[in-house]
């Protein structure tokens, strides 16, 4: 059987987080959902980034700007569901 790993569980809470609020996590939440250090957390965010997977930082910081297919910051791309708008597209 396989079990998620680090990055895949990390890639998870993220879209899950962004589906779930409509705002991007930040690296002191993953390392609680992770159950790991703040700095632990911040250094996987970090390496899921550098993953290549389809998401950036905002420059300079370690907040996430955008996460495929959200964007965490507004956008003249909006995503409504049943009526609510609380996300915006890459």
């Amino acid at each position: 059987m396989n079990f998620p790993n680090v990055m895949d569980q990390t890639y998870h809470f993220i879209t899950s987080r962004m589906v779930e609020t409509g705002q991007a996590p930040h690296y002191t939440e993953i390392a609680k959902e992770l159950g790991v250090s703040m700095e632990e957390g911040r250094q996987t965010l970090h390496a899921l980034i550098a993953k290549r997977v389809p998401a950036w930082l905002a420059p300079g910081t370690d907040f996430i700007a955008s996460f495929a297919p959200f964007n965490n910051q507004p956008t003249q791309f909006r995503i409504t569901i049943d009526g609510l708008q609380k996300w915006f597209g890459q």
